[in-house]
């Protein structure tokens, strides 16, 4: 089963970072986000990828040529006929597409556009700039048990300030920054058919709008409630949280180091 994954738009709002890279190769760890969603994948056995390329994906090119030729232990022959040689693979067995959606494609022609490298079956799909400890087998089990068309993982949305809970006024609870016990929003994280791509219309649909309204309307998108830690890096505070979480070791997204 391929994945396919987002990795086209401009992330305005994380511009800081994003005027000179894309999103999806902004650093959490030392290593790009997008490296980050693919080892969640790669932990539960999904090692083929189909990236859609759209602002600066060159870099993202590059990245891919250079992880494949330069990552593990290597010995170099200075004037030998074998200049490189690789003492072992240590990186991911991953098969990566990297495919040129568009500059301004919108998610929707982004997916679309991937269907040719997307298999004839199932796939699943994100986006290039969330993280999360979302179960993949349960959540393809779910796909699975429905039979529709779509499943999205639907997570508790981040909340940005500290939350209390009063008896009068005394405070009786206090959470730094909790995410939400009530609302549901779009984690990405899906399991799609074939069939979905018959709901995008073109380049200028986005996929959140038109597409998911109308399989949700004719009965065919369900929702997978992951109630895990889910977080999208749209923001400078959002890598800063990230990056915290990442050196203070807790990472609950990477679930390829408890496997």
């Amino acid at each position: 089963m391929k994945v396919g994954i987002l990795a086209g738009g401009r992330g305005t709002r994380l511009a800081e970072e994003t005027s000179v890279r894309p999103k999806p190769m902004v650093e959490i760890g030392g290593r790009p986000i997008l490296w980050h969603i693919m080892m969640l994948y790669s932990r539960y056995g999904y090692n083929e990828f189909a990236v859609a390329l759209g602002y600066k994906g060159d870099h993202i090119k590059k990245y891919f040529a250079d992880y494949c030729a330069l990552s593990g232990s290597l010995t170099i022959n200075v004037g030998g006929n074998a200049p490189i040689i690789r003492h072992e693979s240590e990186h991911a067995p991953w098969s990566v597409d990297l495919i040129e959606t568009g500059d301004e494609t919108l998610t929707g022609g982004r997916i679309k556009r991937l269907a040719p490298y997307l298999g004839d079956g199932t796939f699943m799909l994100t986006w290039g700039d969330g993280v999360s400890d979302v179960d993949l087998d349960a959540l393809l089990a779910f796909h699975r048990s429905h039979g529709r068309l779509a499943t999205v993982t639907a997570v508790r949305p981040p909340a940005r300030y500290g939350h209390m809970v009063f008896e009068g006024e005394k405070v009786v609870s206090f959470k730094e920054k909790p995410q939400t016990s009530e609302g549901w929003i779009n984690g990405a994280f899906f399991v799609l058919e074939p069939g979905v791509f018959d709901y995008i219309e073109g380049d200028n649909v986005m996929f959140e709008h038109a597409p998911l309204e109308s399989l949700a309307a004719d009965g065919e998108l369900m929702a997978y409630k992951h109630e895990g830690f889910w977080a999208a890096m749209d923001t400078l505070r959002d890598k800063h949280n990230l990056e915290t979480l990442w050196s203070s070791g807790e990472r609950p997204w990477a679930t390829w180091e408890r496997a």
